[in-house]
């Protein structure tokens, strides 16, 4: 089961890559203005996001596909 974590732009120099989904700092999405990013991870929560919220895939995509929050762009494949 996948869970996310949100951590800031200055926090993404202290990412194990080894322990979360993402590959690299440049496989990041950030919100609209830059200042943060999520990763997701399986299992045991690594201990550089120890004290950081958990959210559910399901707690995540709703974050994700709020057109009024700080994650949202629009698609526009189907334009």
């Amino acid at each position: 089961m996948k869970t996310y974590v949100v951590i800031t732009r200055d926090e993404v120099s202290d990412v194990d890559y080894s322990k979360v989904h993402e590959t690299s700092a440049n496989t990041l999405r950030y919100n609209r203005i830059g200042t943060k990013t999520f990763l997701k991870y399986d299992g045991d929560k690594p201990s550089f996001l120890y004290g950081k919220t958990e959210y559910t895939n399901d707690e995540f995509l709703t974050i994700l596909n709020d057109v009024d929050g700080e994650w949202y762009v629009e698609d526009t494949t189907s334009l």
